[in-house]
């Protein structure tokens, strides 16, 4: 069963089109916004490797990073100056951004400046910030919780979908296995998608060890590409990466975050990947390539 297709963007930004049959989309940029220099940058050259391998992306940063393990962590520069900054983005580079927002008071501002507003993972099933961001009208990003299973994330669909909004994404970040630890479960992504929207794969918070170096998370960013050809060959719309030009440093998930000079060969493998998948679809018609229970 093919998705429906979402659209973000369009007006003064490009529109890119999430779903059906259509190309692998890039979500990317660093974690937190640090610096309205550093955000440009990373957006300037993130769109150069997407123009070069022609996939459409969207800006990905968030102003406020509420789910840090310690009150001693980077938590972000603010709704009023990250807004700012993200409208800066949108203008010089023409694509949609996408930013998460954590307090339902939040949704209405986020949505006045964002083209796509993200739902963190932690509150998924938080039914007033579910019903805020459906609200706004806007696309909406659903990550599922690590404590969630696939199917019962048709419930938080629900929830959305109750406001009239029917433009929504499903994103896999990893599973909680254990203490500190989180694994990829790739029925994941056939599961969500029965409930007819797109779905999109984290690559970098699935690497994650949450809290494992005890006031801040750990990760194994080396299993990054990987990841990433399983996720692509198992029917993903989207990807989902955070990038940074000098990780180790990054004020926010500094153990996670993708260096961006490898940015352009990951993509590359998983637009491949993604054709191919499509390509085998044509050849041999979905009916063919599922099995039923």
């Amino acid at each position: 069963m093919m998705s429906k297709i979402i659209s973000v963007g369009g007006g003064d930004v490009a529109t890119v089109n999430i779903g059906g049959a259509g190309p692998l989309v890039f979500l990317g940029g660093p974690c937190a916004i640090e610096s309205r220099d550093h955000a440009l940058e990373m957006a300037g050259r993130i769109g150069a490797i997407c123009k070069a391998l022609d996939i459409p992306w969207i800006y990905k940063s968030c102003y406020d990073k509420d789910c840090r393990s310690s009150i001693g962590s980077f938590h972000g520069i603010g709704i009023d100056d990250g807004l700012e900054i993200l409208a800066e983005v949108r203008v010089t580079q023409g694509v949609p951004v996408v930013c998460d927002f954590s307090d339902a008071e939040w949704a209405a501002q986020t949505a006045s400046v964002v083209d796509f507003i993200q739902i963190p993972a932690y509150l998924c099933r938080q039914t007033h910030v579910l019903l805020a961001a459906g609200e706004t009208g806007k696309p909406v990003h659903l990550k599922k919780g690590q404590f969630m299973s696939p199917w019962n994330m048709k419930n938080s669909v629900r929830k959305i979908e109750s406001t009239g909004n029917q433009q929504i994404l499903l994103t896999d970040r990893g599973t909680f296995f254990g203490y500190n630890m989180l694994v990829n479960d790739y029925r994941n992504f056939p599961i969500m998608a029965e409930t007819g929207y797109p779905v999109c794969f984290d690559a970098t918070h699935s690497v994650q060890l949450p809290t494992s170096m005890g006031n801040i998370s750990g990760g194994q960013r080396e299993f990054i590409p990987a990841l990433v050809r399983a996720a692509a060959g198992c029917g993903i719309n989207a990807l989902f990466m955070e990038v940074h030009d000098n990780p180790d440093e990054a004020l926010s998930d500094a153990n996670t975050q993708l260096d961006i000079r490898y940015l352009e060969n990951i993509l590359a493998q998983a637009k491949a990947t993604h054709e191919v998948r499509l390509s085998l679809l044509s050849q041999w018609g979905e009916d063919n390539v599922h099995v039923e229970c």
